[in-house]
């Protein structure tokens, strides 16, 4: 028997307690559980969560950090309200931070890989496509802008486009019904994809200036 390690194996690495519950109310804000405006309450979460109120507070902390919440003197914590400057204000840093990653993917010569990831992305979109303001719909479109700055590996780039994609979540979950045809939805995406595999860089940043154009234009 012997005490060496394969080479494969890692350390596993355990989140803290206030990183899961920051996540947990990452995902809830997202998935507007807590609607833009609401206020947050210490004790109910705490109940709701099955935690103590240390590693709460610490986790809000965090979220208040990210932006994804905001303190109001001597009333407590509120999920920030989307105002058109705050939308327009995202909606800049989105667009930064997902052209940024496109040159890193296509510098590298990874379009073709992208795009098949965001292909799948695109498939469940079209598969959704009957109920463009459905929930289905707007995970797919959220996944395909995960996809699309995960495939740049750039752990940054991805820790802060995870801030700004829950802010577009609550976004785009608050005016799904201003949507138009979900075909047309999945075809921008399509091409967008396309553009990606094809390492036309001018062409892909070209098209995703005006899918982010458009998508803010519906929302203020």
């Amino acid at each position: 028997m012997t005490d060496q390690l394969s080479g494969s194996l890692a350390p596993v690495v355990q989140e803290s307690t206030p990183a899961l519950i920051a996540r947990s109310l990452r995902r809830a804000i997202a998935a507007g559980d807590f609607p833009p405006g609401g206020q947050l309450g210490e004790a109910a979460l705490a109940t709701q969560l099955g935690v103590s109120r240390g590693p709460l507070r610490e986790a809000m902390q965090r979220l208040t950090q990210e932006g994804l919440l905001v303190s109001r003197r001597n009333r407590g914590l509120f999920v920030p309200e989307l105002t058109p400057d705050a939308v327009s204000d995202m909606y800049l840093l989105r667009t930064t931070i997902e052209r940024a990653a496109i040159e890193r993917v296509l510098a590298a010569g990874d379009g073709p890989a992208c795009a098949d990831r965001l292909d799948a992305a695109v498939d469940a979109m079209v598969a959704h496509s009957v109920r463009p303001d459905s929930p289905e719909m707007v995970d797919a479109d959220l996944d395909f802008h995960h996809e699309l700055v995960e495939a740049a590996g750039s752990p940054r780039l991805s820790r802060v486009h995870e801030t700004v994609i829950v802010e577009t979540s609550m976004c785009l979950r608050a005016t799904a019904p201003t949507y138009g045809a979900g075909e047309d939805r999945a075809a921008e995406h399509r091409a967008l994809a396309d553009a990606i595999r094809s390492g036309d860089l001018a062409q892909t940043t070209t098209l995703l200036d005006e899918h982010m154009r458009d998508g803010l234009a519906r929302l203020t």
